[in-house]
């Protein structure tokens, strides 16, 4: 049974669990977190979950970016800049985001490009910002009687720190994010 509460993280690399063993967990509400290789001084987590809800449902919510507000708690500002029109450019997307990591507040801005392709995937695709890269990809597929959310993120900031952070910081915060955007799309189903 799915739980919406307090879900359990599981690690996983590609293939390092089977099919049936990720659907049951999945199914039960578990987030699974695994790293990819990236570039040094970067990182890049990919982590899946299962929502209750059709893609046409949580497609809505997800495409309200200034609600992303709610999905992440250190991101305090999101707003569209620019909408675009059909077959473009996509979307301009402004966030501000504030962290504290051994006990030093950082906060840093970003300004994204979104690309939508309706009810499958968004891209975030870096313009300038306090990174020196960023990409994060969302899709969303049909799985059971829901949808299996898939969030892939790669980052490097301007600041040299070391990889390995960066992705224990990705892989820290991410499974709680997901776990809150899940709370969050549930509740306003």
């Amino acid at each position: 049974m799915l739980s919406l509460d307090k879900p359990r993280v599981e690690n996983f690399q590609p293939h390092s669990m089977t099919q049936a063993t990720q659907q049951v967990a999945l199914l039960r509400g578990d987030i699974l977190v695994g790293t990819n290789t990236y570039r040094p001084g970067g990182g890049a987590v990919t982590a899946q979950m299962y929502l209750p809800l059709a893609r046409s449902q949580a497609w809505g919510q997800l495409t309200d970016y200034s609600r992303w507000v709610q999905f992440f708690p250190d991101v305090i500002q999101s707003k569209v800049l620019e909408a675009g029109s059909s077959g473009d450019q996509g979307k301009r997307l402004y966030q501000l985001a504030r962290k504290t990591f051994l006990m030093l507040t950082a906060q840093a801005e970003i300004y994204l490009r979104v690309f939508e392709k309706l009810h499958q995937q968004i891209q975030f695709r870096f313009e300038r910002g306090a990174f020196s890269d960023f990409a994060a990809d969302l899709t969303l597929q049909d799985y059971h009687n829901g949808t299996l959310l898939t969030y892939s993120v790669q980052a490097t900031p301007l600041i040299p720190v070391p990889g390995f952070l960066i992705e224990q910081v990705l892989r820290q915060d991410l499974p709680g994010n997901m776990a809150r955007m899940r709370k969050v799309l549930c509740s306003k189903a």
